[in-house]
């Protein structure tokens, strides 16, 4: 964090001091909008929330060593008050990074976001000093807030741009205007609220790509002919990567392991070098490729990013995380999100990685997917059954028995159970494991089934 006084912070986001005896103190840490996040030093955001009103912990956060909090009314302790904290705090977040001036990386998609990003920031902090997205914070608070933890050393700033709306990258690039751009794929989470299609999903993370200068580049996954039909949209350098031959940062030699780790041979512009990535299911390859294209763009050497990728393990949790029990049950909490590209890369990763075990596939629905959604939830259900999983436990009622129902007709073989909710879940699964199984705990976040894969990983 830059240090800065509480009446430069008042002048950055136009606040008005509330209960501030020392205009002069200085803000030394990160910002927070968890109160139990808090560190001495730091700035506590209060946002108010449909369930949660962060002004109700202004005090506490000051007591655990917040110097003021950002508030839309006073707290009764110091506090900066402005009308708007979300537009307050991406004010600040633009100050700063105006103030010091690192690269900025921008980096979007429909999947794999976060395992990309994570996969990036470990290449690149082998290099120099990088601040990168944490977990997932990737709206319109938890990108200022990775910003507000960089400082005059950081090199690099990875961010992780999420949009659930046309106009949300917009939103974001305008804090923090990226110098290289990435972007992933184009599937169709959040299809609902972007128009009900591919191409208007396409339309919003297009944004990015429209927001790097001509100096900077843009990066395009070659394989997705969503994504390559922004290259109209980016005035910057384009650089492919992908699987096709003619993206000149690409994968060769792709093989799995017996774990189902995916190991290629990573092809750039001043060479190649092998990888072997320490992550489940062979679609980690296109996470990995676009993170070398990053590092390419920005001049490391074909071996350092290999070594870097080499060395990278899992970050974040709840996506394809892997708890091996003592009975030798394998638990796979792939539960943070859902979609039916992540759905289908998710069982197919756990079908490799099981090999001749028996296979259980606890399934929720995914959120967002508009008049689609029945069908996509029995597309889901077909491919468990295709993929010859033992067990599907259906948790929750409407697209969720589509999904039972399309597994069931199949015909392969795979026993179908379904549950009402989170709670019947956990008690059918934990009766109907067995030691040896590999259990795939996927559902959209707000369905909460990552708490059947926590019972299940501790039982």
């Amino acid at each position: 964090m830059t240090p800065m006084t509480l009446s430069e912070i008042a002048r950055v986001v136009g606040a008005s001091p509330h209960d501030v005896r020392d205009p002069r103190a200085l803000v030394t840490a990160p910002s927070a909008v968890d109160s139990r996040e808090v560190v001495p030093g730091g700035l506590f955001v209060a946002t108010a929330g449909a369930r949660v009103d962060g002004h109700a912990y202004a005090a506490a956060a000051v007591a655990d060593g917040a110097v003021a909090v950002l508030a839309s009314r006073p707290t009764g302790v110091p506090t900066l008050v402005v009308e708007d904290v979300q537009l307050a705090i991406g004010l600040l977040a633009k100050h700063v990074l105006e103030r010091i001036g690192p690269t900025v990386i921008g980096l979007t998609g429909s999947v794999g976001k976060t395992t990309t990003k994570d996969l990036l920031a470990q290449v690149l902090e082998r290099h120099a000093a990088t601040v990168a997205t944490d977990r997932s914070f990737n709206n319109e608070l938890g990108l200022p807030l990775t910003v507000l933890r960089a400082d005059a050393g950081t090199r690099y700033l990875v961010l992780e741009m999420g949009a659930g709306r046309k106009g949300d990258l917009t939103y974001l690039t305008g804090i923090a205007p990226p110098q290289v751009g990435l972007v992933l794929n184009v599937g169709t989470a959040h299809v609902e609220r972007m128009g009900g299609g591919q191409a208007d999903v396409a339309e919003a993370k297009g944004e990015l790509v429209a927001a790097v200068a001509a100096d900077g580049f843009a990066l395009l996954n070659a394989d997705d002919p969503y994504v390559m039909g922004m290259a109209g949209r980016t005035k910057a350098q384009i650089l492919l990567y992908g699987r096709s031959a003619k993206a000149p940062v690409r994968a060769e030699d792709v093989r799995l392991d017996g774990r189902a780790r995916p190991a290629f041979e990573l092809v750039t512009p001043a060479g190649r070098a092998p990888v072997e990535l320490d992550l489940i299911g062979e679609h980690q390859v296109s996470n990995a490729l676009a993170a070398a294209a990053v590092a390419t763009a920005l001049g490391l050497g074909v071996a350092e990013i290999a070594d870097g990728l080499n060395a990278a393990r899992r970050r974040s949790g709840g996506r394809l995380e892997i708890v091996e029990r003592p009975d030798g049950i394998t638990v796979v909490n792939d539960a943070y999100n859902a979609n039916p590209e992540s759905m289908r890369a998710g069982l197919r990763a756990v079908k490799a990685l099981a090999g001749a075990r028996r296979t259980v596939a606890v399934l929720g629905a995914m959120g967002q997917q508009a008049e689609a959604s029945r069908a996509r939830h029995a597309d889901v259900g077909r491919l468990v059954a295709d993929l010859r999983f033992d067990v599907l436990i259906a948790v929750g009622a409407g697209d969720p028995l589509a999904m039972a129902r399309a597994a069931e007709s199949a015909g392969q073989g795979v026993a179908v159970h379904a549950v009402e909710d989170v709670a019947g879940a956990i008690e059918l699964a934990t009766a109907l494991v067995e030691p040896g199984d590999v259990v795939l705990v996927k559902a959209s976040s707000e369905i909460g089934l990552s708490a059947c894969a926590r019972a299940l990983a501790g039982a």
